[in-house]
């Protein structure tokens, strides 16, 4: 069946009823506001950063993104197509159509994802899974343990590599161990 379109902004309004949302903040710069008005704080930007990186830096990717408008109604059917092979320079192409329900247009926009390596300063994407930052990481989770009112999540909180459904996944369990 779906959600008929424009369904989405209300189911979204409907989760979101009586609860204050702010956009553009950096939470780290504002640390002592946000935390002295919430009981539970979900985390979900780098563990590495929420610790002033005090243990030393994980390493992560990072992605540079090219838009593109092309003066046709369909480029590829859908709105993900990832590439795994060696030569093609990019990882996925995104339709940006297929999302937002305007199949209809005569133009389409897509937007090729290339990966990067991090910089500092850079937006961190994806953990890099090795020796040196599983041990790093295990030491902030220890640290991160001892947080009453934080709970880290997704990617970059958990240092680990999810798809969407997986992090979607890992939320609700966390929520049923903390018995919301």
């Amino acid at each position: 069946q779906g959600i008929p379109v424009g369904g989405y902004t209300k189911l979204v309004s409907n989760m979101l009823e009586g609860i204050d949302v702010e956009l553009s903040v950096d939470f780290l710069k504002e640390r002592e506001k946000y935390s002295g008005i919430a009981e539970k704080i979900i985390y979900t930007g780098a563990i590495d950063g929420y610790y002033d990186y005090r243990l030393g830096e994980l390493e992560y990717r990072t992605l540079r993104f090219e838009n593109e408008v092309l003066d046709m109604p369909n480029f590829q059917g859908n709105a993900a197509v990832n590439y795994t092979d060696r030569e093609t320079p990019f990882t996925r192409i995104i339709e940006h159509k297929w999302f937002e329900f305007n199949t209809e247009a005569e133009k389409t926009v897509i937007t090729r994802e290339y990966p990067q390596d991090f910089k500092k300063g850079d937006e961190p994407y994806y953990p890099i899974n090795d020796e040196r930052n599983e041990k790093l990481f295990k030491e902030y989770r220890e640290l991160s343990l001892k947080e009453d009112n934080v709970i880290f999540g997704g990617r970059l909180g958990e240092y680990k590599y999810y798809d969407m459904d997986q992090v979607i996944l890992s939320a609700l369990n966390r929520m049923k161990e903390l018995g919301a």
